[in-house]
């Protein structure tokens, strides 16, 4: 096989047999195939798109290419989630334990931040002494005693997909449907779990701008994971507004505890229980209005929290900052954000907002950036609400006071204020399965 020839079939827009994706992947993996090479097929790709049977060919040679994660040593039913990214997204650290207070495992391998969206491992991290490195039989061990485990991606996981992320940035074919969901369900089918839940996100703090882009890549990754014969649920959730009232990483395991406790805000915590439904649901439990009633139930009797500190102490954390979070180490410095006039705030950028917590130092400009976990912002008010002249709309928390102006500046310039009130966006669009696409609104 020439690659020259694939190329060439793939850029007239004829489909590529499964032969074909495999060779190309291998290839590229072993450095037969150079980089200029495979810049044209992303192009070609991205050009004339794949069908489903190529993309689900495509994530398979890509998850094969380094190490497949057994879970057979976890006892039971294994659900994973995975979210597209965003702002404020603290869902796993709520969702996880309380999946596992129902009676099913959660083997997670999560990631860092990178530019304006945060990571699960970097909230987790803000607990001290907690550890997000572990061998694999630590893994399994934690999974079957506390009932969950999050730790970073570790090992040989899909290499293939970091050689193609990375010439996938610097060619302009970031954003092709196939590849995104190609590189997302590689890792997924590689970490070994029987069902997966797909949290894709929306609007204008998300990879995909677009509810129709949205749901073209949940049809994409469920028909990927069907045809690997794992269970595979999407729900398209709104991220075009941060997630909860707390981005950063120790104020977001603060709010996720109050959302444990069953005080969190109402959109994370609505969030939070419908993914959670969605993942029970693929294990067994039942349908979604039951496996509602049941997650409802692991956070009013407490044992999801329960679940939270059992992990945090397996890990090496200090749980007693899970009991009471007001140990979490604080910021030493902060500042209030006023309006600048009077009005309804109809729109909160949510990519905006993201980068101004990162220019406090909450987030990564690049992969060898340090983190400073006390850095972030508090909205005091979000899309919806009216506000005064001069009233603080947001606390900005950092440990450097120079680094106030540039993060103030970018805040103000995501929030939009009008004299109109905006109507109420919906939090859950849509929810994706084997059987189709069931619109929520």
């Amino acid at each position: 096989m020439r690659m020259y020839d694939v190329i060439t079939k793939k850029r007239n827009g004829e489909a590529l047999t499964g032969e074909e994706i495999r060779a190309m992947i291998n290839g590229y993996v072993t450095g037969e195939i150079p980089d200029y090479q495979m810049s044209a097929m992303l192009m070609a790709i991205y050009l004339k798109g794949m069908s489903d049977t190529e993309t689900a060919i495509l994530t398979d040679a890509v998850a094969h290419s380094g190490d497949m994660v057994d879970l057979s040593p976890i006892q039971g039913v294994k659900v994973d989630k995975h979210s597209t990214g965003g702002v404020g997204d603290k869902t796993t650290l709520v969702v996880a334990p309380i999946v596992a207070a129902c009676g099913v495992k959660v083997a997670k391998m999560s990631g860092r931040g990178l530019g304006h969206t945060g990571g699960t491992v970097d909230k987790l991290e803000s607990i001290p002494g907690m550890r997000t490195t572990l061998t694999e039989e630590e893994f399994f061990q934690v999974v079957n005693t506390a009932g969950l485990s999050v730790i970073g991606q570790s090992g040989n996981l899909a290499p293939a997909d970091k050689k193609l992320y990375a010439l996938r940035d610097v060619t302009a074919t970031v954003d092709s449907i196939p590849l995104i969901a190609a590189s997302i369900m590689s890792k997924k089918l590689a970490a070994g779990n029987d069902c997966i839940l797909l949290d894709v996100k929306t609007g204008s703090g998300a990879f995909m701008k677009t509810l129709e882009d949205s749901i073209t890549l949940a049809e994409k990754m469920v028909a990927i994971g069907e045809h690997a014969g794992k269970k595979t649920m999407a729900l398209i959730t709104n991220m075009d507004i941060p997630l909860g009232s707390l981005i950063g990483n120790s104020l977001e395991v603060m709010e996720a505890v109050e959302t444990l406790h069953g005080r969190g805000p109402g959109d994370l915590t609505e969030v939070c229980l419908s993914l959670a439904a969605g993942m029970l649901s693929l294990a067994g439990k039942g349908g979604m209005e039951k496996c509602r009633k049941l997650t409802e139930q692991a956070v009013a009797d407490g044992s999801a929290l329960e679940r939270l500190i059992a992990m945090v102490e397996a890990q090496g954390g200090d749980s007693s900052v899970i009991k009471d979070p007001s140990l979490l180490a604080m910021a030493p410095f902060q500042k209030e954000v006023r309006a600048l006039k009077s009005g309804y705030i109809t729109h909160m950028n949510t990519e905006q907002c993201g980068i101004a917590s990162s220019l406090l130092g909450a987030g990564r400009l690049t992969k060898e950036s340090r983190i400073d976990y006390t850095a972030g912002i508090a909205l005091k008010k979000k899309a919806g609400q009216k506000v005064e002249e001069g009233e603080t709309i947001a606390v900005l928390y950092t440990s450097k006071e120079e680094l106030f102006q540039a993060s103030e500046e970018e805040f103000l310039k995501a929030v939009t204020i009008c004299g109109q009130k905006p109507e109420p966006e919906p939090l859950i669009y849509a929810r994706v399965t084997r059987e189709g696409v069931e619109r929520l609104v």
